[in-house]
């Protein structure tokens, strides 16, 4: 309760100071309040000056979603030391408040990576480059998602297992859920959720009518309401988030934050960059790290292990900087291999295309959020600032095999109550040109909302490459979306799917129609045509920030 407390007399000082003309832009109102969060509202709890000792048990890189766990749990023993370190600053509130998640994106706690141009996806952004979010701050991309709990099918982990990885049988990995989740969704299955753990997962605190016709919508379609992260996948639901009360759950929360002053025994280090992991040539054992902090570096020694939890991108690019990787690609930027490697290989995201449609019922729009009486709801962790950015249900289809109840789903759909208005949080966000931006979203005057369709199972397969062996620059990243034709089918179906939707009952009660609206570089195909939704998907593919598979994992005989 205090914290929402703080967080709320923040808010409202902030509505107070800022005038009512910069208040029509949201951003500037936003920012402001971050700023102050930023200075005001840290919820660190070890110190930023602990002195670095020259050898540690494990050294931890990567404060993320991985790193907060891993790094709590190795201190457990306290016969361990262990280091985690992290590139970014700290947590505050500010951040956890759900609904600000998209504005995140934004500040300094992003890595702001972006693609290399390409001509077959995200032509609607600005020099058809792709924007990658990355958390950059204690608890990484828990503090920077959207906060949507979804384990995964299955089939998933069946299916690693079956490629030779021991112990990732989805049998294998349920207790490990069940151990980390602090469940409180009501309708849980019971063999299948974990209670007590420390990472919180709940039903945000706001409804709007459009999720209600979402949810019904997609039941008059033939699915089941039920638990996606039970037995059967399959199905819909309101949204499950990571939030406790109102507030963003995220590792460093869960796992870190707990333990103020009581593990001496670990040491984290905040705003410092790992430039390279130290690794014996001869045994190609990595034996500590290099680290650079206050313009200084350092050299950690590891007793035992070095752990690379720094994501998708920044793993790749360190094993490289530190000779793990292609070889040749490693010479041409003029490092040693000390191991020849399929690093950078296998990058896979999860895309998504988002549909705007219109309705008769209210939904959020960002002027909103400033609201006094938005604002005092959130006392009670109710009201719009509890919904993890906007989102609010979530469904899944097999397309492949539609018939099957207990399928292995290609298509999950999830939709924002967040309607049109004139502020450029979207237009930053997505990197959209202005120009396509004003076509698509400009000038709306009803309420409104979209839906995403997202690829749950791509085949293309894109790459990270080193542009230099300077560890502060940003590495090449290739996403190669629709390099297999299946993924672009699945997509336009999944637009296909999403507009049959509109026309169940349950949208018509609130007059939900299609934003009319054709995209420029489109306008050459029938409107509405398969070709038309194909040039449309391609302009309008959104990362849903799901990189991975660029450290690929597998036996030793792969």
């Amino acid at each position: 309760m205090w914290t929402r407390l703080v967080l709320i007399v923040l808010l409202l000082t902030t509505v107070s100071r800022v005038s009512h003309a910069q208040r029509g832009n949201i951003i500037t109102t936003l920012f402001e309040f971050l700023r102050r969060g930023q200075n005001d509202l840290n919820i660190e709890h070890v110190d930023d000056n602990v002195q670095l000792l020259n050898e540690y048990d494990f050294i931890v890189v990567g404060a993320g979603t991985a790193g907060c766990t891993l790094a709590a749990r190795l201190a457990e023993n306290p016969a361990w030391k262990v280091l985690l370190i992290e590139a970014g600053g700290p947590e505050n509130m500010a951040m956890d408040i759900p609904i600000l998640a998209h504005f995140l994106q934004l500040t300094e706690i992003n890595w702001n990576y972006r693609t290399q141009p390409s001509d077959k996806y995200c032509l609607a952004m600005n020099n058809r480059r792709c924007n990658w979010p990355r958390g950059k701050v204690m608890g990484g991309s828990s503090v920077l998602n959207y906060m949507m709990y979804t384990r995964g099918n299955r089939r998933d982990y069946d299916r690693w297992a079956a490629l030779g990885n021991e112990g990732w049988s989805y049998r294998e990995v349920l207790p490990y859920f069940r151990k980390f989740e602090g469940s409180e969704v009501p309708n849980a299955e019971r063999d299948y959720v974990g209670r007590e753990g420390p990472v919180k997962i709940g039903y945000p605190g706001w409804r709007s009518q459009i999720s209600a016709a979402f949810v019904q919508a997609a039941q008059e379609d033939g699915l089941k309401y039920r638990d996606y992260n039970g037995r059967i996948q399959t199905g819909v639901s309101y949204l499950q988030a990571t939030i406790h009360n109102g507030i963003r759950w995220s590792s460093n929360r869960a796992y870190l934050y707990p333990h103020k002053g009581k593990r001496s025994n670990l040491h984290v280090k905040k705003n410092t960059l790992v430039t390279k992991v130290l690794i014996e040539p001869r045994t190609k054992t990595a034996y500590g790290v290099i680290l650079s902090t206050g313009g200084q570096s350092y050299q950690v020694r590891a007793r035992r292990e070095v752990i690379l939890s720094a994501g998708a991108i920044n793993t790749p690019q360190l094993l490289m900087l530190s000779g793990i990787g292609p070889a040749q690609h490693l010479r041409d930027v003029g490092i040693k291999p000390i191991a020849d490697l399929a690093v950078g290989y296998n990058l896979q995201d999860h895309i998504a295309p988002a549909v705007s449609f219109t309705a008769n019922v209210s939904s959020i729009r960002t002027t909103d959020y400033f609201e006094t009486s938005n604002i005092m709801k959130y006392i009670d962790g109710k009201g719009v600032f509890g919904l993890p950015g906007a989102v609010e249900a979530i469904a899944f289809w097999d397309l492949t095999q539609p018939q099957l109840e207990d399928g292995w789903p290609d298509l999950e759909m999830f939709q924002l109550a967040g309607s049109f208005d004139e502020n450029p949080a979207t237009l930053r966000a997505f990197g959209l040109q202005p120009d396509i931006y004003n076509t698509m979203f400009g000038n709306v005057k009803s309420d409104g909302f979209m839906i995403f369709p997202m690829i749950l199972r791509p085949k293309s397969r894109g790459r990270v490459l080193l542009k230099s062996n300077d560890p502060f620059k940003y590495p090449l990243l290739y996403a190669n979306y629709f390099a297999h034709p299946d993924d672009l089918d699945i997509a336009v179906r999944g637009v296909l799917k999403t507009i049959s939707l509109i026309e169940k009952p349950a949208f018509k009660a609130i007059n939900a129609r299609v934003l009319e609206r054709v995209m420029p570089g489109c306008a050459k195909v029938p409107y509405k045509s398969r070709a038309y939704w194909e040039c449309y998907v391609r302009h309008f593919t959104f990362t849903i920030y799901h990189y991975s598979g660029t450290a690929k994992m597998g036996p030793v005989t792969d």
